[in-house]
């Protein structure tokens, strides 16, 4: 992340930014239905699946670019840099980095929600592997 931001800093935009955000997505152990859950059965039926070992992973690349090109719209947003991971990637392994530079901290907030909210809820497919 230090090279991605020393590159943002050089970017001929980076003197209209104010805050870099980052995000960090990793594959975490504890199933989605458990952490996602809405009441004490959902989270104890997500429980019940085990631990998560791995996860399958990918996504639609042109929705990615796509994505990208409406969060660059976003008030303030000055600069973006996005990677994702694909394939089986075990507990603890980086499923995405994105970072986000926008002129103050509102802007940068909601565009890295609203970017990577879209990215997880339209664009990935993730299949849970369980012991």
């Amino acid at each position: 992340m230090d090279a991605w931001l020393n590159k943002a800093k050089q970017d001929p935009n980076a003197s209209m930014v104010g805050m870099y955000l980052t995000h960090n997505g990793i594959v975490r152990e504890t199933p989605r239905a458990q952490v996602r859950a809405t009441n004490a059965a959902e989270a104890a039926e997500g429980a019940a699946l085990g631990k998560v070992v791995s996860v399958d992973f990918s996504y639609n690349t042109d929705g990615l670019i796509e994505a990208v090109k409406a969060a660059r719209e976003l008030p303030g947003v000055f600069y973006i840099r996005v990677w994702l991971n694909e394939g089986t990637l075990k507990v603890g392994d980086s499923i995405m980095y994105v970072l986000i530079g926008a002129d103050i901290r509102p802007h940068a907030v909601d565009a890295l929600q609203q970017l990577v909210g879209t990215i997880k809820n339209d664009l990935v497919v993730e299949h849970e592997n369980y012991e």
